[in-house]
């Protein structure tokens, strides 16, 4: 696997972490790869290019959800993540579900 460039927030980590890293964004999201990366011209995604702002606002959400376990350790036994909020949708629930509405 090739060594990733244009790293601002995953320095250190080998081709395959990296790779593992983007596969659980991609599933907390439910989306894939070019959601945040730009499509190649007939090929892969061009993963180093910034021209997505949607790739700006994923390092921002991992900027986050590392500050907050950072904040508040849990021992390593539970951690904020991508998933804790998004849960496989691109937008995440941001509000409590109606408290009349029967019970599924």
């Amino acid at each position: 696997m090739p060594e990733p460039k244009n790293l601002k927030l995953l320095t250190g980590q080998t081709g395959a972490q990296v790779l593992e890293t983007m596969r659980s964004f991609r599933v907390a999201l439910g989306v894939q790869c070019t959601y945040c990366h730009v499509a190649g011209a007939g090929g892969p995604p061009d993963f180093a290019s910034d021209e997505n702002p949607k790739k700006e606002v994923a390092r921002t959400m991992l900027t986050m959800a590392r500050e907050i376990n950072a904040k508040f350790p849990q021992d390593g036994k539970r951690r904020v993540s991508c998933y804790t909020c998004h849960r496989g949708a691109t937008t995440p629930l941001t509000a409590p579900p109606d408290a009349t509405a029967p019970p599924k």
